[in-house]
C-alpha cells in the first residue's frame, strides 16, 4: 500500500524539474538581455536574477537526479527519503526567499500602469532613470516572480507529502508488527 500512496512522488519531481527548466530559460534570457544593454532597473534586481538563475540550476539538476533515482529505484544515500526531505527543505527556503525578495524589488505591479501605445522609442518606454521598462519586460519580470512562487509551492507541497507518506508508512509498519501482550 505505501507504494501506491507514494506513486505521486515522481510526478511532483517532474513538475518541479519542468518549472525550474522554464525559470532557467527565462532568467538566462533576462540576464543576457540586461548584460547586452547594460541597463538594469537596479543592482538588486540584477543580483536577484542571478539568485533565481542559481535556484533554477540547483532545482533542475537535483530535481532531475531525484526523479531518475526514484524511477531507477536507487538505494544509495543521495537517493534516500531523508536526503530528499533535506533537499526539499533547502530548495523551499531558497525559492521562498528569492520570490519574496523579488516581490519587494520588482516594480510595476501588474504591468497595467504601462500604456501599450505611448511615446516609446524602439518599444522602450521612458520611466524613472536609470530604468526603462517596456510592457514585455515588465511581464517577463512578473513571470519570473510567479514561477518562483509556483516552485516554492511545489517544493513545500512535495515536502509535506513526503513527510506525511513517511509518517503513515512508518505508523502502518510499526502497528502491523506490534501485538499487545507479547
Amino acid at each position: 500500500m505505501p507504494y501506491i500512496k507514494a506513486h505521486y512522488h515522481p510526478f511532483l519531481f517532474i513538475l518541479i524539474t519542468m518549472c525550474a527548466m522554464a525559470e532557467l530559460g527565462l532568467t538566462a534570457y533576462l540576464i543576457s538581455v540586461g548584460n547586452e544593454s547594460r541597463n538594469w532597473p537596479s543592482a538588486r534586481y540584477h543580483s536577484l536574477l542571478i539568485l533565481f538563475e542559481f535556484n533554477a540550476v540547483w532545482t533542475t539538476l537535483f530535481g532531475a537526479a531525484y526523479m531518475l533515482w526514484i524511477v531507477d529505484g536507487a538505494v544509495h544515500f543521495l537517493a534516500s527519503i531523508a536526503s530528499s526531505i533535506i533537499w526539499l527543505a533547502i530548495t523551499s527556503a531558497l525559492w521562498g526567499a528569492a520570490a519574496g525578495m523579488m516581490h519587494n524589488t520588482r516594480t510595476g505591479g501588474d504591468c497595467n500602469w504601462i500604456p501599450n501605445s505611448s511615446t516609446s522609442v524602439n518599444g522602450v518606454l521612458p520611466c524613472d532613470p536609470p530604468q526603462e521598462l517596456s510592457v514585455s519586460s515588465c511581464r517577463e519580470t512578473l513571470t519570473v516572480e510567479a514561477v518562483g512562487w509556483v516552485l516554492f509551492g511545489l517544493c513545500v507541497l512535495t515536502l509535506f507529502a513526503t513527510c506525511m507518506w513517511v509518517r503513515t508508512s512508518k505508523r502502518g509498519y510499526v502497528s502491523a508488527g506490534y501485538k499487545p501482550g507479547m
